[in-house]
């Protein structure tokens, strides 16, 4: 019994002195791993994936030629970047947003992309 008050009692002190940013990151990993989801970090180029994870932003293009909408999935281990070909808008993606991906893993600028991603709204585990 005391250890386990013990147990409590660093991980409240733990919560209360750790840095937001790395709690809400081994939160998601956690909610990640728990879908079953392929962690970002562990993913290779021409590898097709699900992953789990959060938008942390959104962009859009409006050029007629080149219409796009990037967004940073972040899952808590790393962050990808999801790129939606010939979009403007899509409904539903945006910050903050729990999202489940199906694709290939590309590369962009030196990062790792999905192009045209299959996706599901989630949740917030």
């Amino acid at each position: 019994m005391a250890s386990a008050a013990a147990g409590y009692i660093r991980r409240l002190t733990r919560r209360l002195t750790e840095d937001l940013e790395e709690l809400d990151a081994e939160e998601m990993a956690e909610s990640s791993h728990a879908t079953g989801a392929l962690p970002v970090v562990s993913c290779t180029r021409g590898q097709e994936v699900t992953m789990f994870g959060r938008l942390r932003s959104v962009e859009s293009s409006s050029k007629a030629a080149c219409a796009s909408v990037e967004a940073e999935l972040f899952d808590g281990t790393d962050s990808i970047l999801l790129v939606w070909i010939g979009r403007r808008r899509i409904p539903g993606i945006e910050p903050g947003k729990t999202l489940q991906v199906r694709g290939r893993v590309g590369e962009r600028d030196g990062r790792k992309a999905i192009y045209n991603p299959y996706y599901e709204l989630r949740d917030p585990a």
